[in-house]
């Protein structure tokens, strides 16, 4: 192991030294604008965990109201694995999507993809942008923005990105298996080696220092981005090309103090592992969308401000301060420790009163703190329904519905702007790897809903039974009426009562060059529940006054004009009409059998029947 840091990586040492350094300074976004994307993270976290950027002395309050609407953002704005539906996109192997929809099931379960979806969604609503990386693993990763060493403020995408890690050993020794450590791959330090060289403490980025820790941490900094091809080859170039690049690089403090950072892997990439998506409102030339905690920074502030000077209004009250105008009064009487039925004397016209410190000004303070409370909701659009309070006294109903519906307007979008970004992670990164797990050929223990339980009940009984069907004609036999149903039932019963966890085996190569393509169904959660039922019970009660219980029939659905009325009512409604859609019923007629007079021939009465 070198002592000293070579040339090549001592330049990859020190541009990753001088841009974390840079990275704590602001960036002008427009004229009388600067921003910081150091310190928006920084704030973004402080500020729902309820600390000051200065820290929290004991006189200083802090009145929380960003957190609540956070976690309102977090449930709104979020969805579930369960709304994500993989499929076949071929109307003729539809069976093939249940195949491949058990087994997403079962491949979300096993690599906790709900995790990473929920980490993503809480990182886009409280900073204003979801970062994930796809660096070959089984899924994504959602990487936290507090993680980044430096990046470009104005947009991370178009240049170098660099996260810090701090390792545990056990965590680095598991890196050897990506050849971080690997000689071959430009390593000049062997995992071992770091171990032995790191010392037992963490580097806290946000507040610039160190804490001591039990363990030994290893400080790592992974680098991404277009450098100069020489910084692989070892030796200075001339030319200006530029490749795209991975450097993996580690760090250690000798005993002096001065930190030196050694060459854990250095290699090429072939394309960009990190894909975004920022919260709206975007602010162009800026890295980050704007975050649920940074929208209310400002109320944050003030109603600080506001609490802390109601404190103290309050230590001043609870002062309890006498006056009087002997001056020898303190002398000829003792105040501390008075019992009851103390007897003070006082000269003549000079008696003691008590000074009146009551915070008669406390109530413009609680009342600006009201202010400033509804003023975070109507921007974070997290109205009293929709954060589960009761509405003010009077308040109509429908009026109270109108308002959340339209305060989940906001959310909702957000949230379809969420389900798009996680679409096409899926098609890119997570598809092709399902798909491939797949073809390998699979068999795996699952659980089955009613539905499913039905329609592949239905499925086998009909094959199954066809096939002992055709087996009984090929052997000399006949099939009696009522025989090929009865035994379908059979089938399907014995298939229903087994229980409904089934094994469920895909056959190698099952779904090779199948079309599987992704949609992320958000209609459940942003479908309005109450609004929608009653919708619904509005048409049940519309189509029971129709009822006729002598044809045990609707009416309405047996005039076309009122039918076409009906439909029109159910689209301008919001409604589905496949939902109301049932096939015409065929009246059979029967036929009257003509009288046949008495007396006619054969003939006559064959053409009669004609």
């Amino acid at each position: 192991m070198p002592e000293e840091q070579t040339e090549t990586m001592q330049d990859v040492f020190s541009y990753i030294v001088s841009e974390e350094k840079a990275y704590q300074l602001p960036v002008t976004i427009f004229e009388g604008y600067e921003w910081s994307m150091a310190k928006h993270i920084k704030l973004s976290l402080l500020y729902p965990l309820s600390q000051f950027e200065s820290g929290n002395p004991d006189d200083r309050p802090f009145a929380q109201i960003i957190q609540p609407i956070l976690n309102l953002q977090h449930r709104s704005e979020g969805f579930d694995v369960k709304d994500i539906l993989i499929y076949v996109d071929n109307f003729k192997e539809y069976y093939k999507s249940f195949l491949i929809k058990k087994y997403h099931d079962k491949w979300v379960r096993e690599n906790s993809l709900d995790n990473v979806i929920d980490d993503s969604v809480e990182s886009y609503c409280d900073m204003g942008l979801s970062l994930i990386k796809d660096s070959g693993g089984e899924t994504p990763e959602s990487v936290p923005l507090q993680r980044l060493a430096f990046c470009d403020q104005t947009d991370i995408l178009s240049g170098p990105i660099c996260e810090k890690h701090n390792f545990a050993p056990d965590q680095l020794k598991e890196m050897e298996k990506n050849n971080w450590g690997n000689e071959k791959y430009g390593a000049n330090v062997t995992i071992d080696e770091l171990i032995t060289l790191s010392g037992s403490f963490k580097n806290i980025k946000s507040i610039n220092t160190t804490a001591k820790t039990p363990g030994k941490y290893v400080e790592v900094y992974e680098l991404h981005g277009m450098f100069p091809e020489w910084w692989l080859k070892g030796e200075e170039g001339t030319d200006n090309k530029y490749t795209r690049q991975l450097h993996i690089v580690a760090f250690y403090q000798k005993s002096g103090g001065e930190k030196k950072g050694l060459c854990l892997f250095k290699g090429p990439e072939e394309e960009l592992i990190y894909t975004l998506e920022k919260r709206t409102p975007k602010v162009y030339g800026r890295a980050v969308g704007v975050g649920g905690a940074e929208e209310l920074f400002e109320p944050q502030v003030w109603t600080n401000y506001d609490a802390i000077r109601m404190k103290e209004l309050l230590d001043a009250g609870s002062k309890i301060i006498f006056q009087t105008a002997d001056e020898s009064f303190k002398t000829k009487n003792n105040l501390k420790n008075l019992d009851n039925m103390s007897v003070l004397t006082h000269d003549a016209n000079m008696p003691l009163t008590q000074v009146d410190t009551t915070p008669r000004n406390i109530r413009l303070f609680e009342n600006s703190i009201m202010e400033w409370d509804n003023r975070a909701k109507t921007i974070a659009s997290a109205q009293e329904a929709i954060m589960g309070k009761s509405p003010s006294a009077g308040t109509p109903f429908k009026l109270q519905e109108l308002i959340t519906a339209e305060a989940h307007g906001m959310h909702e979008y957000r949230k379809g702007k969420m389900a798009t970004f996680w679409e096409s992670i899926y098609r890119k990164s997570i598809i092709p790897k399902i798909v491939k797990e797949i073809n390998e050929g699979e068999e795996f223990l699952e659980e089955l809903d009613l539905d499913e339980m039905q329609s592949i009940a239905d499925a086998i009984a009909k094959n199954q039974a066809e096939k002992i069907l055709k087996e009984k004609v090929l052997n000399g036999g006949t099939i009696e009426e009522g025989e090929r149903e009865a035994l379908k039932e059979k089938i399907k019963n014995g298939f229903m009562g087994s229980g409904n966890k089934k094994l469920i085996e895909i056959i190698k190569d099952e779904l090779k060059n199948a079309p599987v393509d992704v949609k992320i169904n958000i209609a459940g959660k942003q479908k309005d529940i109450a609004g929608v039922t009653d919708k619904l019970v509005n048409v049940l009660r519309f189509m029971l006054q129709t009822y006729d219980p002598n044809t045990k029939t609707f009416t309405v659905f047996n005039d076309q004009r009122m039918m076409k009325l009906f439909k029109n009512i159910i689209e301008y409604s919001g409604l589905s009409p496949m939902d109301f859609y049932a096939p015409e019923q065929k009246v059979e007629q029967q036929m009257t059998a003509p009288q046949i007079p008495q007396g006619q021939g054969a003939e006559e009465l064959k053409a009669l029947a004609i």
